[in-house]
């Protein structure tokens, strides 16, 4: 029974994709490429002596905002600046987000549902991977700190989302638009997934009723 219901699931796995799924597909791409337009993440620090706050926006491929500020105010607590080799990360991301699309577009012309699996699990693994490089970068940043410099400041760990009182500093982490975008691409993989899985019999059926049809037509043709 067990065995069975693993065969039918890889066969399933092997079907093609319906046809209207894989232009759904193809449209998935453009969220991905949405993403190097608006920033992936946000952080806002407010103090009294900066009522209006600092801003610092992360994209897939760069930085904004007022970062020489912050870069100034990391100086004198002996935190890393804000530069190329802390954002080194940077430099694959936008490498990463390319190939799933160029993965996406492959699923959608060519690929079956075993490839949408995979597709999805990739993305799984590209997702997870980012989000616990973030999380190491922010707790090297706070907890690496130059013990020399002009102002002693205990280990801390920034927040990753949410808002945390560092010092006199309300400083608040929450992710953007591009990852919204990303999400919106997630989304999309598991209803082309579920998708494709609800209209698999119907297809089945429809492709029965079409071989019996030609085997009528065949008979009748021979009895003629």
């Amino acid at each position: 029974m067990k065995r069975n219901r693993l065969q039918r699931f890889f066969r399933l796995l092997s079907e093609p994709l319906i046809w209207r799924s894989r232009f759904f597909l193809g449209l998935l791409a453009i969220p991905l490429l949405l993403c190097f337009t608006v920033p992936l993440w946000k952080l806002q620090m407010v103090a009294p002596q900066y009522p209006e706050g600092l801003e610092l926006e992360i994209y897939a491929h760069m930085v904004e905002g007022d970062v020489q500020e912050i870069n100034t105010l990391n100086h004198y607590i002996g935190m890393q600046r804000i530069d190329h080799v802390m954002l080194s990360d940077l430099d694959w991301i936008p490498f990463a987000i390319g190939a799933l699309a160029l993965l996406t577009l492959r699923v959608a012309s060519i690929g079956s549902l075993r490839s949408l699996v995979d597709l999805f699990v990739l993305f799984l693994y590209f997702s997870g991977f980012s989000m616990a490089r973030l999380y190491y970068r922010l707790y090297s940043a706070g907890h690496n700190l130059d013990p020399h410099a002009p102002f002693s400041v205990e280990p801390f760990m920034p927040p990753v989302i949410g808002t945390k009182q560092i010092a006199n500093f309300t400083v608040t982490s929450l992710p953007a638009g591009a990852t919204l975008w990303i999400g919106v691409f997630a989304l999309g993989l598991l209803v082309a997934f579920a998708w494709n899985v609800h209209m698999m019999p119907r297809r089945h059926s429809w492709i029965r009723r079409w071989e019996w049809a030609d085997a009528g037509s065949i008979e009748r043709r021979e009895a003629n």
